[in-house]
């Protein structure tokens, strides 16, 4: 299976800007304080829990874990390459916060049933799971039309995935989290031309150029769009 490694490099979602605004939208569902303990699963190159231990210097550093361990990995983190699930069976630590941004579509529906209950069981009291995932409805983000055709063929498994998840986390509440991405064209380019997405991981590298050729000529030289997140919050 190819791994994804640029969705966090070089991207509105490793910008600075970005991880203001998402830890912002973080600090108003979390209570964060200096002896909270932090999982973050799917964390790339770990950009938001670092931001996080720069503003809040938790006594005990907040841990990231991922199938891939990137270049340009933060260090004031603690990372551990390794599937979520045997992490949870394996682990008997207890976190304040559970972050699973954008990654559920890497699981089936049993291995999320397995990771909701993993989860639950490592929350320390009051402790939250946070989930969130692309809008499945009406998505903005540009693309080409087999892009279009992978990414759809993902909304639709994160949709079904997401009513199991409700299902799963009994009096969880949903919201959205909005950023406006405002991206130079040539930028963007470069982020497809790097598979900054799941979908793009399997197009073909001469399908890939041609998609490119198509934004190309589709896209403005600067692209404006509101990338939403739906945003599940569960506390035990």
């Amino acid at each position: 299976m190819k791994r994804l490694r640029n969705w966090d490099n070089k991207t509105w979602l490793s910008s600075k800007k970005y991880i203001t605004s998402f830890n912002a939208f973080l600090k108003s569902k979390i209570n964060f304080n200096k002896d909270m303990k932090i999982l973050d699963i799917g964390c790339g190159r770990a950009n938001i829990i670092s931001a996080l231990q720069k503003r809040y210097k938790f006594k005990r550093k907040p841990i990231g874990i991922d199938v891939v361990k990137n270049k340009n990995l933060k260090k004031n983190i603690i990372f551990k390459k390794i599937n979520a699930l045997n992490y949870l069976k394996k682990n008997n630590k207890k976190f304040d916060l559970i972050l699973i941004k954008q990654t559920i579509h890497f699981f089936n529906k049993n291995q999320i049933k397995i990771l909701l209950t993993q989860a639950k069981s490592k929350l320390n009291n009051k402790g939250k799971i946070l989930i969130l995932t692309l809008k499945t409805k009406n998505n903005k983000i540009p693309c080409f039309k087999k892009m279009r055709v992978e990414l759809n063929k993902s909304l639709k498994k994160d949709k079904f995935l997401f009513k199991i998840i409700k299902k799963n986390l009994k009096n969880s509440k949903e919201v959205d989290f909005n950023f406006k991405v405002n991206i130079a064209k040539k930028s963007y380019l470069r982020m497809i031309k790097d598979r900054y997405m799941s979908c793009l991981l399997n197009i073909s590298a001469k399908d890939l150029k041609l998609g490119i050729s198509e934004l190309n000529l589709k896209l403005k030289n600067q692209i404006c769009f509101t990338d939403t997140l739906k945003c599940i919050t569960f506390k035990e």
